[in-house]
């Protein structure tokens, strides 16, 4: 049996409901089964191919639907998982037994764990460790910015491998890793070292970057990386800079030469008080994400378009219309 996991690429959470997905598929459906993990982006339109649904099954975690017909599971909690015409209609027709949807999850490694369990009879507790962390990091639920910041835990050394990694061949691997390997002992294996090493050295110079590069106005940070070589950066760094800051929107340019545009509600303020919906108002843009964090891709000659695109939702995020101007923004995809 030869099974594609396709997963959100460069995230701890789309590697670690990797992980829990194998080890569910493994005890309850086909102790036999061989895994291709297959990393995907967001991107405008439909982000999926051909070769993607070419396996025995098929499952998506931690990324949107499609009504491929060889879809066989699907785990998502992000707010934007449906975003083609037709598709939420056709997730909710199907009535499957197999696919799986709740925005309200923390983290898609627990709804997988937890959906496994409920479902088919999965025991996660060998996975605690894992599924604790996958938790704690999709839901930026750190006490505080410097945490994600300095790295210091071997958790959040595997967190920057899983989103600075670009070669494919480790991909696998680390996520069969994520499976049975305790965090003290990969954090420190060869490979996730070798990687690491120019990474977090990089970080340094970043931290530095960014603590010049942020504009903070009217509650918004916005940074602009766009002169830069392409490379990923930790999300977390303008709220080390700017602890109080409510909104940030940056622009960088992506390992993959895409111009990447982030957005985000500082997770360190009350839940209650973000007033806009941040995966709506990067759908406009062929984004997704969360109502708290989210982003959106474009190509790399997209530049107008990305600087559009921030000014926008800067704008929107800054202006005093509360959620209306997140319906707004919303409304005018029509």
């Amino acid at each position: 049996m030869r099974v594609h996991v396709l997963h959100h690429a460069n995230c701890f959470d789309g590697a670690a409901s990797s992980a829990i997905f194998a080890a569910f598929y493994r005890a309850r459906i086909d102790a036999t089964a061989q895994f291709v993990y297959v990393p995907k982006q967001h991107r405008p339109g439909d982000p999926f191919v051909a070769d993607d649904f070419a396996a025995d099954d098929v499952a998506i975690l931690d990324f949107r639907y499609t009504t491929q017909p060889r879809l066989g599971w699907f785990f998502d909690h992000h707010a934007s998982a449906f975003q083609l015409p037709g598709e939420r209609a056709h997730f909710e027709a199907e009535g499957s037994t197999r696919k799986f949807y709740d925005p309200r999850a923390p983290s898609c490694a627990g709804f997988v764990a937890a959906s496994a369990a409920t479902h088919f009879g999965f025991d996660p507790t060998p996975h605690a460790e894992l599924l604790r962390w996958a938790e704690l990091i999709d839901s930026a639920a750190f006490p505080d910015p410097t945490m994600p910041v300095t790295l210091a835990d071997p958790a959040l050394r595997l967190m920057t491998f899983a989103e600075q990694n670009r070669d494919l061949a480790l991909v696998g691997r680390f996520i069969e890793d994520l499976i049975d390997r305790p965090f003290a002992e990969l954090a420190f294996a060869d490979y996730v070292a070798d990687t690491l090493e120019p990474v977090l050295e990089r970080h340094q110079g970043d931290i530095a970057l960014l603590a010049d590069r942020c504009d903070a106005r009217a509650g918004v940070v916005e940074f602009n990386l766009l002169d830069q070589p392409p490379r990923a950066y930790n999300k977390f760094i303008p709220y080390y800079h700017h602890p109080t800051i409510r909104y940030v929107v940056g622009l960088s340019i992506g390992p993959d030469g895409s111009i990447k545009l982030t957005a985000g509600y500082n997770p360190w303020l009350p839940r209650d008080g973000r007033e806009h919906d941040i995966s709506a108002l990067c759908e406009r843009f062929g984004g997704g994400g969360h109502p708290y964090v989210g982003g959106a891709s474009f190509g790399p000659d997209g530049f107008a378009e990305a600087l559009d695109a921030q000014r926008l939702i800067a704008e929107v995020l800054r202006g005093a219309e509360g959620v209306r101007g997140a319906h707004a923004v919303r409304g005018a995809e029509g």
